[in-house]
């Protein structure tokens, strides 16, 4: 009779220790974004279980309390109950082997592992209880939950409430970087999806045109220069007045050709060109879209921190920052990549993540730059010349051309 209580008492607390364990875990893993949809289509299991993944701390701490005071009392029941009935020497040491084994295979491990396999049926089956339990058993829970907290906060650790709901942009690089590996996705597509979440991490320096190649007009300049202007390839052009920071608007063929052909030599720019849609120098890519499109422009004008124009900031190089490069026949061949032998002649504007996108060079990355010519004045300490070379990481970078004074064009081999 005794051993059959004993047994009863060890499988009792076990099963209660196991669903704290189920408990735990499955709202750990099921997605909470599925228990919301699933509760605004009116699932009420569904709309409880939500509650209780809005409080995940909370209820973690409940859980644990669950499991540590079940564990106890399962010791605390076996060694008497068991032992005395068994009669026989070491029968404590028997009893608590008995207890272990029970509580870690049918307490721990198998709720857990149920858990993480059927998240949601568990979560919406549980959603009741655990909602009971933690009103019952939430005073003191907030007092084990105050004590650790003024311990946290000793040793200058500020405690966390709860937990961040959603993968973040990292989850999702890293989701796709192991799917690309896999071969599930195919590398397109995989860089595809690379450039679109880091498109967020973006701002308008990193995309825009710089202001040494960028083609501008003089507002006093007559309308006949826009067309002068068409064989760089650009169709829109920032129009200035007494220097490049002095902007006053912008214009484009489209407004040149709405003048008759015998005024075009003698309408000033200005008084057909639109005022600029500017746009800071920090602005995230995404903002910078927004604006573009709200305003219905293809252009913007960005400006550094002290006001001055530092570029220009087209749809195509937003696009560019999605697909990659993007090339039509108005590109001119020099700022391609162009693959020489084992080695590529890449542009010096050309961003280091584009260079390594499009050639698998890795090259070393630092905040005081962002393109391969930013790296290469960097690591010289002095303004370039053609022939200048400069070796890292096993890559050889060779200065083939120079344009006011930085690396226009430059020849990377390993």
């Amino acid at each position: 009779m005794l051993i059959a209580s004993g047994l009863l008492a060890i499988v009792a607390l076990t099963v209660a220790t196991g669903y704290f364990v189920a408990q735990e875990f499955a709202y750990m893993a099921v997605d909470r974004g599925r228990l919301q949809q699933l509760a605004e289509g009116g699932s009420k299991a569904a709309d409880r279980a939500y509650r209780v993944t809005q409080k995940l701390s909370f209820m973690l701490s409940g859980a644990q309390f669950g499991i540590t005071v079940t564990a106890l009392l399962v010791g605390y029941v076996a060694e008497p109950l068991l032992g005395t009935g068994l009669g026989v020497p070491g029968s404590m040491v028997i009893a608590l082997v008995f207890a272990t084994f029970v509580q870690m295979v049918l307490g721990e491990l198998l709720p857990k592992n149920l858990a993480i396999a059927r998240p949601e049926t568990l979560a919406l089956a549980l959603s009741s209880s655990t909602l009971v339990y933690l009103k019952i058993a939430g005073p003191v829970i907030r007092l084990f939950d105050a004590a650790a907290n003024r311990l946290l906060r000793a040793i200058g650790i500020e405690p966390v409430e709860e937990l961040p709901q959603g993968a973040t942009p990292e989850d999702f690089r890293q989701i796709v970087e192991d799917a690309g590996e896999q071969g599930h996705l195919d590398p397109e597509l995989t860089r595809l999806l690379e450039h679109g979440i880091g498109f967020r991490e973006l701002v308008a320096e990193q995309a825009m045109t710089p202001r040494v190649n960028v083609h501008t007009v003089r507002s006093d300049e007559p309308a006949a220069r826009v067309v002068s202007l068409l064989e760089t390839g650009n169709s829109r052009f920032p129009v200035v007045g007494e220097d490049l920071d002095d902007l006053r608007g912008v214009v484009g063929l489209a407004e040149v050709l709405t003048l008759p052909p015998e005024q075009r030599a003698s309408v000033a720019i200005k008084k057909i060109a639109s005022p600029a849609l500017v746009v800071p120098a920090t602005l995230p890519l995404p903002a910078v879209l927004e604006r573009l499109r709200t305003e219905r422009r293809q252009l913007a004008c960005v400006v550094d921190e002290f006001g001055g124009f530092a570029g220009v900031i087209s749809l195509e190089d937003l696009a560019e920052e999605l697909v990659g490069e993007i090339h039509d026949e108005d590109d001119r061949v020099a700022e391609m990549i162009e693959k020489v032998g084992d080695a590529w002649r890449v542009p010096g504007r050309m961003r280091l993540d584009e260079i390594e996108d499009a050639t698998g060079v890795e090259l070393p990355a630092d905040d005081a730059y962002d393109t391969v010519s930013g790296l290469v004045l960097h690591q010289l300490g002095r303004v370039a010349e053609a022939g200048d070379e400069i070796e890292l990481n096993g890559v050889r970078l060779v200065v083939t051309t120079v344009a006011r004074n930085v690396p226009d064009s430059v020849v990377l081999s390993r």
